[in-house]
């Protein structure tokens, strides 16, 4: 099974040479004929590469009718060029059966991808913190991505921290990623109007009191309301420290189901660590509660 893997650079400069090597050799070594971007490797202040240099990265991962375009990185960069990329194209690659995969800041391009045109991408791993971890990247999540490349990959399951009611919830739009950049995103063309769909959240480096402002921004917005269901992914490395007295995230996410009726359900394996799912941005899918089970499906994609 050799497929066509496109890496491109589209947010922050790869400072990591080393796990880019990895990466690149962990694909290869799985079978895959991996095809790197001129530019990937490109650094301009914090970039990888001015704006023009990432827009032309986009466009070329659009154009070359790879299985998967993969970024290398996350970081910072694409909301600062949202307004330039070719969104038509970048569907069209997707209706030709190129899959765009990313995390962290790569919520952007695909918050606006889904605004714009209605395309689903995924939220996954990237090469760099996926394939290049060491000293192996994580078995689920290669599972996962081999899943996507097979066309195999229908739904996730994981543990609830503690026993809910049973309950199901079916065809609701997934959507969502990186809280920070999600919330960067409101009142922009590139925040996707979805009502009674089933919102994802992850962060990384932020701490429960600063996430709970993020959330509260979605509360006033009124954008919590007009969901069925809210997933909270992976929020790793924050520290507590003495003046939070006991206020950690549990208390968040606990005053977050005291402000809304759809459940807040958390655990959900996908974040900014090594063991995570691939998630459908935009699809339609099935969420079923069992207990502490919780199941998402979504069918052949």
């Amino acid at each position: 099974m050799t497929k066509h893997i496109y890496i491109y650079s589209p947010s922050g400069a790869v400072r990591d040479k080393a796990a880019f090597r990895r990466g690149i050799k962990r694909l290869k070594a799985l079978g895959h004929e991996v095809e790197v971007d001129r530019d990937a490797l490109s650094s301009h202040m914090r970039f990888a590469g001015d704006d023009d240099t990432r827009l032309a990265a986009i466009a070329r991962a659009a154009a070359s009718g790879a299985d998967v375009a993969l970024i290398s990185r996350g970081g910072y960069g694409l909301t600062r060029i949202l307004d330039r990329i070719d969104y038509p194209a970048v569907a069209k690659a997707i209706e030709g059966g190129t899959e765009f995969v990313g995390i962290s800041d790569f919520t952007a391009f695909q918050l606006a991808l889904l605004a714009k045109t209605g395309s689903i991408s995924w939220a996954g791993p990237a090469l760099c913190e996926g394939f290049g971890a060491e000293p192996e990247p994580d078995d689920i999540m290669e599972d996962c991505f081999n899943d996507l490349l097979l066309g195999q990959g229908e739904g996730a399951g994981w543990r609830l921290p503690a026993r809910l009611e049973d309950f199901k919830l079916g065809n609701a739009q997934l959507w969502g990623g990186n809280l920070s950049v999600l919330v960067s995103l409101i009142g922009t063309p590139y925040f996707p109007k979805i009502k009674g769909g089933i919102l994802f959240l992850e962060d990384v480096a932020e701490p429960p009191y600063r996430v709970e402002r993020m959330l509260s921004q979605l509360l006033h917005a009124g954008i919590f309301a007009k969901q069925k269901a809210i997933l909270m992914g992976q929020f790793t490395d924050y520290k507590l420290t003495p003046h939070d007295k006991g206020f950690k995230l549990k208390t968040v996410f606990d005053w977050l189901q005291s402000q809304i009726a759809a459940p807040v359900l958390s655990n959900l394996p996908y974040g900014h660590v090594q063991t995570k799912v691939m998630l459908p941005v935009g699809a339609k899918v099935d969420l079923v509660v069992q207990g502490r089970d919780a199941l998402m499906a979504w069918g052949h994609i």
